[in-house]
């Protein structure tokens, strides 16, 4: 099962990507999320090639078990968040508050403090992806709220371009940019940014 975007329960299986320093406990955590019905697809010892074993295994989630999380781990997770989205869990020893909130910004969506139990796994996964989901949502809001604004000051200028140039009314600038994004099957944003290429190529050079 893919991580989605959407509402529900979170059923199994996950296919996980595990990182652990230590082998007798990353040993106990796959025999603990093969009994939970997932599946380790990779396991690594570091993060060094954390993005290399996202992209080969595309795993649902990566579980991340470590005594002290350093800088360097946490920007490979960074790398990851930002290519490679993926639901991020860390069982940590240390207690370090200043590295808890970097692993957070860094992607992290479920870090755990000496809290490495069969019996808490599960829970935790289900918190992670919960959190992922609802952090992908704001991201996702977000990018269209800007999307938008570029394409509002596209046509505000595309328009101011018409009406410079052939003494068109507001109004009737937006109609004709309008009309040719219908002519031509294109969105007005399309349009809008035809409009100030082609103003920019014919315009004078400046002295």
């Amino acid at each position: 099962m893919s991580v989605n975007r959407s509402g529900g329960s979170i059923a199994a299986p996950l296919r996980i990507l595990l990182v652990d320093d230590d082998a007798q406990r990353g040993a106990m955590l796959e025999r603990t999320l093969s009994e939970a019905g997932h599946r380790v697809v990779a396991q690594a010892s570091g993060t060094d090639d954390l993005l290399d074993h996202v992209r080969a295994h595309g795993p649902d989630m990566i579980i991340v078990d470590v005594s002290s999380p350093n800088r360097d781990m946490l920007e490979h997770m960074r790398h990851v968040s930002r290519e490679q989205a993926r639901p991020i869990v860390m069982f940590v020893d240390d207690t370090d508050e200043a590295m808890a909130v970097e692993a957070v910004k860094a992607g992290v969506t479920s870090y755990v403090v000496d809290g490495l139990s069969p019996a808490r796994v599960k829970p935790i996964m289900n918190v992670a992806i919960a959190r992922f989901r609802a952090l992908q949502e704001l991201r996702d809001e977000l990018d269209k709220a800007r999307a938008t604004l570029v394409e509002r000051k596209l046509v505000e200028r595309a328009k101011g371009i018409l009406m410079a140039q052939r003494g068109l009314s507001e109004e009737d600038a937006y109609r004709a940019l309008r009309k040719l994004a219908m002519d031509k099957g294109k969105r007005l944003a399309e349009i809008a940014e035809q409009v100030i290429a082609i103003s920019d190529l014919l315009a004078p050079p400046k002295a």
